[in-house]
């Protein structure tokens, strides 16, 4: 078996007689479950207030993430008049928050390892509120850049850690449902930006933007920490604890506190991961997964759309104000009416309804522009366009918006999941800032071919979530993570 060559070529021999049989037993009992869902869950008296407070302190920094994507859009004009900048000096401006994303990603998963996954936290929303006080006082570009960059190192660390967090402290039933909200609270923090921004000054804005920061500062003074991070650090009593904190004063957690220490322990027997450990056998295959959905889930065009939608809009000839609203109400809707289902349809039957529906989008859109450049059926245009839009948000929302994030935060073992987050987080920002970099380069190549090469690589994401992509609803992460890495 996999694990037993990397033991083979990490230990001694004599090490080996030992760990191995350990590790297979476990992870087969991880497999089969030992005592069944049904009879764990019977032998409690849950009350899970606590991993709700949790996750609403959580999703305030998904929220905090989505003001700062929001707040270039509606305050663009008003920041180029007041500060006298050219459109090349507030395109830096606009595009800094992704560049401070990366940097956030590759630091995060040590960051969350090293203090914690509310430490984490605690460092994304201070960089954040660092980075709207610098935006709220900027008199000129550098600090005005400054500011959003800050911002961006804070969301890329907030991207990775809000649904590993949610993902730790949740009930394996409630797990999917819980960790979506993360993508609603970043959609609604979009949405509610652009909304506000069109009534308030750029610098109020800002102001605004520092509210979430402040609620998860004082929230996570009343949460407790990670469990799973807790027992990995050896704190044993803190870890006892925080997991009956999370489900309830009269909750039997013996079962589950077993099962998260025998399989910390077991991860503890193998060497420490190193970055390059990723690619060993015994983690490509989780590693493949996360990054690969992460690959999908950015170069199948979101971020060119979202970013330029009220321009497609007006190439098409529909009103790009209520284009652009009905978009961002559907964006939220959606995400927020798939968030309950999720833990009952599944992930990979999400993922692959939501992946066909960006196909379509993609093709209504891009019929829309072939028709358009051909001088063909002109009144068919806006509606074309229209309806390719609506259905391709309604699509990622419904899926491929949240459900790579849920996964990645499941699949990855302990011991490698700071540095495979990491990764995985660095993919999906750099997918981000490609996409939106290269879009007007493609549209200005063919609008049509545009939307057609978006439909091909959603085309791929359909193939790649049938072949790789594994069912993770109703298990916990311990029998997940071993079903993957064995």
């Amino acid at each position: 078996m996999a694990i037993k060559d990397d033991i083979q070529s990490a230990e001694n021999s004599n090490q080996e007689d030992i760990q191995e049989p350990l590790i297979l037993q476990h992870q087969k009992s991880l497999k089969h479950g030992g005592r069944t869902a049904d009879e764990a869950q019977t032998s409690r008296k849950e009350n899970l207030w606590m991993v709700y407070l949790s996750t609403f302190v959580a999703v305030c920094g998904s929220y905090e993430f989505g003001t700062c994507v929001g707040y270039s859009s509606p305050t663009q004009a008003a920041i180029i008049e007041d500060l006298g900048l050219s459109v090349g000096e507030y395109s830096v401006f606009g595009s800094i928050l992704t560049v401070g994303a990366m940097i956030g990603a590759v630091t995060s998963g040590p960051i969350a390892d090293f203090v914690g996954r509310k430490g984490a936290m605690r460092v994304a929303a201070a960089f954040c509120f660092i980075g709207w006080l610098a935006i709220y006082f900027a008199k000129e570009p550098m600090l005005l850049d400054f500011g959003r960059l800050t911002n961006g190192f804070g969301m890329g660390v907030f991207s990775y850690v809000v649904p590993v967090l949610i993902a730790e402290i949740s009930p394996k039933n409630l797990r999917g449902a819980l960790t979506t909200l993360n993508q609603v609270m970043i959609c609604s923090g979009v949405s509610i930006s652009f909304v506000i921004g069109t009534v308030v000054t750029w610098r109020t804005l800002a102001l605004i933007g520092i509210i979430p920061c402040g609620i998860v500062i004082l929230g996570l003074f009343l949460i407790p920490e990670s469990p799973r991070w807790l027992a990995k650090k050896g704190y044993q009593k803190e870890f006892i604890d925080a997991l009956q904190k999370l489900r309830g004063r009269d909750a039997d957690i013996s079962q589950e506190s077993t099962e998260i220490q025998e399989y910390i322990e077991t991860l503890d027997r193998l060497p420490k991961a190193s970055l390059l450990d990723l690619f060993q056998r015994r983690y490509l295959s989780s590693v493949t997964i996360g990054v690969g959905l992460m690959v999908f889930q950015q170069f199948g065009g979101i971020n060119g759309i979202c970013f330029y939608v009220s321009s497609i809009f007006e190439s098409a000839g529909f009103s790009p104000s209520l284009g652009t609203i009905i978009y961002a109400i559907i964006q939220v809707v959606i995400t927020a009416l798939c968030s309950p289902v999720i833990d009952r349809a599944g992930r990979k039957p999400l993922l692959l309804v939501s992946a066909t529906g960006l196909v379509i989008g993609c093709l209504l859109t891009g019929a829309s522009f072939y028709l358009k450049d051909h001088n063909m059926s002109a009144n068919a245009v806006p509606a074309l366009a229209l309806s390719g839009i609506l259905v391709y948000i309604g699509s990622f929302s419904a899926g491929m918006g949240a459900v790579p994030w849920v996964v990645m935060s499941e699949i990855f073992p302990i011991n490698i999941k700071g540095k495979a987050g990491s990764l995985a987080t660095l993919v999906n920002w750099f997918g981000a800032w490609a996409v939106s970099y290269t879009y007007n380069y493609l549209i200005s190549w063919s609008s049509y071919g545009t939307f057609v090469l978006y439909a091909a690589v959603n085309a791929l994401a359909i193939a790649f979530v049938i072949k790789v992509v594994p069912e993770t609803k109703g298990k916990t992460l311990e029998q997940i993570q071993a079903a993957i890495n064995s």
